[in-house]
C-alpha cells in the first residue's frame, strides 16, 4: 500500500504540524507534498522527503506564500499522483485540491475549510474597502475552493464542529476522528515542579483571530497576573496594551512550556478555534481551562469539571468567569485526575489506531468496489 502525504504549505510548526509527525510515525515512508517548504522555520519536517511545487522557486514564496493566492490551485493541481495506492491531504486550503485518477483514494483530513474564503471571511477583511477591492480574487479562489473541495474521495474532519462547516460549505459527507495528543508527554511529573505561583497562561500564535486582546482587557481591569507564550505579528500591538501584570514569554519550547501549565493556576483560551490542542495539553497536566463557548473546545472541556466557557466574546464576560474560576479553583472544585481523564480519550495511541485502521478498511473497500463488475 503506497502512501503519500499533501499539506498546504511546510513553514511554520503548530498543531497541524503535530499531526503529521504522527502521520509519519504511522507511514514512514510517504512522502510528503506541499507547495513551498522552508527548512529554516520548519526543521520538525527534516525526516520527510519534501516535494515542493514549482512555487517553491518564486521570490519571497517561502516566507511570504501569501503573495500568491492565486497561484496555489495551480500548485496543488501540478502533482502527479499515479503511483500511490492512497494520498492523504492534511488541509485547511488548497491541498484537498489534488487530482488524483480512479485507482488512488483522496482522503482529505479537513482542518476546516478554507477559513478566510468562508467562516472567517469578515475577521480576514474587517472593512467594507478591503471587501470590495479583494471581491475578484476571493470570487474566484471561492469558485475554485468549492470544485476542489468535490475532488476528495473520502472526508475526514477533526471535530464535529469542522463536520459541521464541511456539510454547510462544501455539501460532503464527512467521519470525524479527533486529532491526537501525547498525554505521556504533556503530563507533570515532579509535585515539585508543578507547584502553582499563582498565574494564570495563554499559549497561542499572537494573530487577530485568537483574541488575544479581549484576554488582555481581561487581565488589565483585574490586575490578575497573567503570562503569555507565543508570539506573531500582533505581538507589539498586544504590549502596547498590556499592564505590568503581564508578561509575554516569547516562543516556548515543549519543556518550557510544560513547567508553565504545571505552574500555572488555570488556562485562558479566548478564541474560537477549529479544534484546538492547548485545552487538552493544559488539561493532560491537570490544568483546567477557561474557554470561549464556541468551538472544538466545547468538545474537548467539561463545563464545571475540567474549566468553564464564557460568552459573550468580550473582556467583561471573560474577567467575570475568571473571577468565579479563581474562587473554585481555591475551593479544590476542579480535580487534576478529572481534567487527565478527559485528555486521555485523546490519546496518540487511540489515534494511531482510529486513523490506521479507517484509511486501511477505506481502501480494502475501495479495492472491491473497483473489481466488482
Amino acid at each position: 500500500m503506497r502512501v503519500a502525504f499533501v499539506y498546504d504549505r511546510v513553514n511554520k510548526f503548530g498543531g497541524a504540524e503535530r499531526l503529521l509527525q504522527i502521520l509519519h510515525e504511522i507511514w514512514p515512508e510517504a512522502p510528503l507534498y506541499t507547495s513551498v517548504y522552508n527548512l529554516k522555520t520548519a526543521p520538525w519536517a527534516k525526516d520527510f522527503q519534501i516535494i515542493p511545487s514549482f512555487l517553491q522557486g518564486f521570490p519571497l514564496a517561502k516566507t511570504w506564500h501569501e503573495i500568491y493566492p492565486w497561484l496555489m490551485p495551480l500548485a496543488f493541481e501540478s502533482f502527479n499522483f499515479d503511483d500511490y495506492d492512497i494520498v492523504i491531504s492534511v488541509t485547511s486550503e488548497a491541498a484537498k485540491g489534488i487530482l488524483t485518477k480512479a485507482k488512488t483514494l483522496h482522503i482529505c483530513y479537513c482542518l476546516t475549510p478554507t477559513r478566510y474564503l468562508w467562516s472567517g471571511y469578515k475577521d480576514y477583511f474587517p472593512s467594507s474597502a478591503l471587501r470590495f477591492l479583494s471581491f475578484p480574487l476571493i470570487f474566484y479562489l471561492r469558485q475554485w475552493d468549492q470544485r476542489a473541495a468535490q475532488r476528495p474521495d473520502i472526508y475526514l474532519a477533526t471535530c464535529k464542529n469542522v463536520k459541521e462547516r464541511i456539510k454547510k460549505y462544501y455539501r460532503r459527507k464527512v467521519e470525524v476522528i479527533y486529532p491526537p495528543i501525547d498525554t505521556a508527554k504533556w503530563k507533570i511529573k515532579n509535585e515539585g515542579k508543578g507547584k502553582e505561583k499563582g498565574y494564570f497562561l495563554i499559549v497561542s500564535r499572537l494573530v487577530p483571530y485568537k483574541r488575544v486582546d479581549i484576554a488582555i482587557r481581561a487581565f488589565n481591569r483585574l490586575g490578575l497576573p497573567l503570562k503569555i507564550g507565543g508570539t506573531g505579528r500582533e505581538e507589539g500591538r498586544l504590549k502596547k496594551m498590556a499592564k505590568g501584570n503581564i508578561e509575554f514569554l516569547g516562543q516556548l519550547t515543549d519543556q518550557t512550556l510544560l513547567r508553565y501549565y504545571g505552574e500555572c493556576k488555570a488556562v485562558i483560551f479566548p478564541q474560537e478555534e477549529d479544534f484546538g490542542l492547548v485545552p487538552l495539553e493544559a488539561q493532560s497536566c491537570g490544568k483546567p481551562v477557561i474557554a470561549y463557548r464556541g468551538g472544538g473546545a466545547l468538545e474537548t472541556v467539561i463545563e464545571g469539571r475540567t474549566g468553564e466557557f464564557f460568552y459573550p466574546q468580550t473582556a467583561e464576560a471573560l474577567a467575570e468567569k475568571i473571577l468565579r474560576c479563581k474562587e473554585k479553583i481555591l475551593k479544590g472544585k476542579y480535580k487534576p485526575e478529572d481534567c487527565r481523564r478527559q485528555a486521555e480519550k485523546f490519546d496518540i495511541k487511540i489515534f494511531k489506531k482510529k486513523f490506521k485502521g479507517f484509511v486501511e478498511r477505506i481502501w480494502k473497500n475501495s479495492r472491491k468496489s473497483i473489481y466488482t463488475f
